[in-house]
């Protein structure tokens, strides 16, 4: 069985890859990627529901702007998520994110993410998947 999503250290960064059948879920699973950067992911009950909706000129600048969408929504109601839901209609896509608030002893924070960066941003198809990967400034 092939990963979901997969971390790779870079210099003093760490880049994230979601793979995915369809672009959506590549989406959904670098933000998984993401956020296991950050938490333990799967300690995270997907109990609250939050919605993000952005837009981009291509599907690279797309991904930043979800991951950076997600980070802000995290940064504003001290929230860290692990279910993730995308929908793309055209330049924009509408996403849904499943958490909770954060609990320190529970979700053992690891490194806090500043923000998805243009760095080895790539999305496109390799060996019959798609593919979503950047860098993070941590």
């Amino acid at each position: 069985m092939k990963t979901h999503f997969e971390t790779f250290e870079h210099e003093a960064d760490i880049g994230v890859r979601g793979f995915g059948t369809t672009m959506e879920e590549a989406f959904e699973n670098a933000a998984r990627g993401l956020y296991s950067v950050m938490v333990n992911i799967d300690a995270v009950k997907p109990i609250k529901k939050r919605s993000v909706a952005v837009s981009a000129s291509d599907s690279e600048l797309l991904l930043v702007e979800w991951l950076n969408a997600l980070l802000s929504l995290s940064d504003v109601e001290r929230m860290v998520f692990s279910k993730f839901a995308v929908t793309r209609d055209g330049a924009t896509i509408t996403g849904i994110a499943w958490g909770e608030e954060l609990d320190r002893e529970r979700h053992m924070p690891r490194v806090e993410v500043k923000a998805a960066t243009y760095h080895m941003l790539r999305v496109d198809r390799d060996d019959g998947r798609y593919v979503a990967q950047c860098v993070v400034d941590v």
